[in-house]
């Protein structure tokens, strides 16, 4: 069925936040666990939820629905962070993205993580600098702010970024502006 793909560097013990940051897309959903104590951001786990090009759209929601709650339960995260939606010219592809994303947000809600949404543009100011940043900058530089010894693929950085985004935006002073971007 789907193949998932993992990247661990420490098992789940902590009692400190801990974010499930997800990238979705239907073949390819990244997805990232990062945790903060203090103001140290520290990746544990990442990869990519692959499914093949022959697998049907349904038997994908499925596969990442299922790959997202195998990382949940390893990790057990406190929160949820997922990209949202992009414009897109082409509303076929809208809706397949939808649908990946509708996948991702169940299996967070299943376990009963508060879900925040950032805007594609916000994640990759938060990585790189600027929001038109391509998929390489942004594994470049999660790279080297999360000290990490190997570049994560695409998916799985635009998730570990999509991390640094949401430890960003939870600072005490944008406590209103988190919970309006709760899903």
């Amino acid at each position: 069925m789907a193949r998932i793909i993992r990247r661990s560097e420490t098992p789940a013990t902590s009692t400190v936040e801990r974010v499930l940051a997800i990238d979705p897309a239907l073949r390819k959903t990244g997805w990232a666990i990062v945790e903060r104590s203090g103001s140290d951001l520290k990746a544990l786990a990442w990869g990519v939820i692959h499914n093949k090009p022959a697998l049907l759209q349904s038997g994908c929601l499925v596969a990442i629905r299922e790959g997202l709650n195998d990382v949940i339960k390893q990790h057990a995260p406190t929160v949820c962070a997922i990209e949202a939606t992009i414009f897109v010219q082409s509303y076929k592809t809208a809706i397949v993205l939808g649908t990946a994303r509708g996948a991702c947000l169940i299996a967070a809600a299943e376990h009963g993580l508060p879900i925040y949404e950032y805007a594609p543009r916000e994640i990759k100011q938060a990585a790189v600098g600027r929001g038109a940043a391509q998929k390489e900058q942004v594994a470049f530089m999660i790279r080297a702010q999360l000290h990490l010894r190997e570049t994560p693929e695409a998916d799985a950085a635009d998730a570990l970024a999509a991390a640094i985004t949401h430890f960003q935006n939870s600072a005490a002073a944008r406590a209103t502006e988190r919970e309006a971007r709760r899903v």
